[in-house]
């Protein structure tokens, strides 16, 4: 299922629906009193991407970005029973892959 790995922050994923990456987001420091994962975020992402386990299980989705812009943290709606589980553990992005312009293909 590993294809390759460009930098030890991010693999290019094969997956049935198509070409997937998987970027490092951070590992889940804390549950919030309402629920949310909070994760100190190695690469800021994008409200509304998935996030998922090192078993390439959905755990949810960035529902907010808090904390300065130089260390920021990111927000996790899980969508897992029990977050507590995934204290401690790192988290990645699941991200579409960028398309290559016909400039890269030259």
């Amino acid at each position: 299922m590993l294809e390759t790995f460009k930098s030890p922050a991010t693999a290019h994923m094969m997956f049935s629906r198509g070409e997937k990456r998987l970027q490092r987001l951070g590992r889940i420091t804390n549950i919030s009193p309402s629920g949310n994962a909070i994760v100190k975020a190695e690469n800021p992402p994008k409200i509304g991407s998935e996030v998922v386990d090192e078993n390439l299980i959905v755990v949810g989705k960035v529902f907010d970005i808090i904390g300065p812009v130089s260390a920021p943290y990111a927000v996790i709606k899980p969508s897992v029973k029990e977050p507590v589980k995934l204290v401690n553990k790192p988290v990645y992005l699941l991200l579409p892959k960028t398309k290559r312009s016909r400039r890269d293909n030259e």
